[in-house]
């Protein structure tokens, strides 16, 4: 069980709007990049999330504003769901310096679901993959 893990994402320039802060569509690209180094560059040999994962599901609730200046960005997550072939990801998005007590700016949820690229079908999560995702889950 654990906290969770914490990815730092740099604020790009063409990820604000008119309104300097930034673009809703462009929250979606920023939670892929924190995730991606997570679940498929440092996971375990045995684990081959990386061979093929769809998401399934999304959902993006904004609680304030996050603008250029509070690059980079604090995402943490952990898995909360773990089933046959999908897993569900929580995030909590903070500006750069706040403390884990600070209220998030922007929470979401992903719904991944493992994937066969080679048949184009959803298979089960492997046993490595299931206890891999178990050991994100919160405490």
């Amino acid at each position: 069980m654990s906290e969770g893990f914490h990815a730092h994402v740099v604020v790009r320039w063409s990820d604000m709007d008119a309104f300097q802060h930034i673009n809703h569509a462009r929250m979606v690209t920023l939670l892929e990049e924190a995730r991606i180094p997570w679940l498929f560059e440092d996971s375990s040999p045995t684990v081959t999330l990386r061979e093929g994962a769809v998401v399934a599901d999304l959902h993006v609730k904004y609680r304030g504003q996050l603008r250029h200046e509070d690059s980079p960005l604090d995402v943490l997550m952990w898995v909360d769901k773990v089933r046959a072939v999908d897993f569900t990801i929580n995030y909590e998005v903070r500006p750069h310096g706040a403390t884990s007590d600070t209220a998030p700016s922007v929470v979401a949820s992903t719904q991944i679901a493992a994937f066969d690229i080679d048949t184009q079908r959803l298979r089960r999560l492997s046993g490595p993959e299931r206890e891999f995702l178990e050991s994100w889950q919160r405490v």
